[in-house]
């Protein structure tokens, strides 16, 4: 019985209690309207991604010449584009492409964000100086400005645009952690781990990165609205991500031409980015209430 008691203590027991965290999380965010909503949205538009392929009644590139230019009905809800093209399904498609290409962006750029931050914010000196420096370099250039300049010089293809996300937001990311760090690494604790012999590696673990958590969570819910208009801007311009990719600022993009004749093509891709990025933006509102070391419970 004792043996059983404890693998279920050291095994299965463990997951329950991460589950009522979450569900805790979650609880919290839709305690107020107005995070619930964006967090309504935001599940929403994740589970679409997934299981996108599954629901879509047509392909992405499936052009049925006979119904070019429908208007939204009960065979193409969101109406066909001037191919063809039910725009319903390919807004559904485009989620995928979209939030997956702006959530391992920005996850990426979260990790080396976060790594550079903690290494620059506690070893200092000169290591620090030039690091902050490259990267203030790269943040004195607007954003969609810097991802031009960089999909100038590599091909255009998804994974360009990956990087180019990882490349934008990393330094942002690591600046934010590093005043985090900068915050943290003079207090007693600190000291206290560093005088027991503990290694740097240890330190900043154990000690130091569960202090950056909290802001880091917001940070990361704020980099991956950005990443998302960030992706859809640059397929308006055309850049990164090709035809016939249902990527939903292409969509805008090849819509805009036939605005008048058929204006649901450009309507509905144009509020699936409106509505992601605006629900994206106030979850993170709410995790950053929830976060904020003044929350009362």
């Amino acid at each position: 019985m004792n043996s059983i008691s404890k693998s279920s203590n050291n095994g299965l027991g463990v997951v329950p209690s991460w589950w009522r965290r979450l569900l805790q999380f979650f609880q919290q965010l839709f305690s107020r309207p107005v995070s619930g909503f964006g967090t309504a949205i935001t599940l929403v538009f994740l589970i679409v991604a997934l299981i996108s392929p599954l629901i879509a009644p047509y392909g992405a590139n499936e052009i049925i010449v006979a119904d070019a230019r429908q208007p939204p009905s009960n065979e193409h809800w969101f109406g066909t584009d001037n191919l063809g093209r039910d725009v319903y399904s390919r807004v559904l498609l485009g989620s995928r492409e979209v939030l997956v290409l702006a959530g391992f962006g920005t996850l990426f750029a979260v990790l080396f964000g976060t790594l550079f931050g903690l290494m620059t914010g506690y070893q200092g000196g000169w290591f620090d100086e030039i690091t902050m420096r490259i990267f203030d370099s790269l943040l004195a250039i607007p954003a969609l400005l810097l991802a031009l300049l960089l999909l100038g010089t590599i091909a255009n293809s998804k994974y360009s645009v990956l990087l180019v996300i990882v490349v934008i937001y990393t330094p942002i990311v690591a600046r934010v952690v590093r005043s985090v760090v900068l915050a943290v690494k003079p207090q007693g604790f600190i000291e206290t781990a560093r005088l027991g012999g503990e290694s740097r590696t240890r330190i900043l673990l154990r000690e130091i990165l569960p202090s950056v958590i909290p802001t880091l969570s917001v940070e990361s819910a704020l980099r991956f609205s950005y990443a998302i208009f960030l992706v859809a801007s640059l397929g308006f311009l055309g850049v990164g991500v090709q035809p016939p990719s249902p990527n939903w600022g292409l969509m805008v993009k090849e819509a805009r031409a036939y605005v008048t004749l058929i204006p649901w093509a450009l309507f509905f891709p144009a509020a699936a980015i409106s509505l992601v990025v605006i629900g994206v933006n106030l979850m993170a509102d709410g995790v950053k209430r929830l976060m904020s070391p003044d929350q009362i419970d």
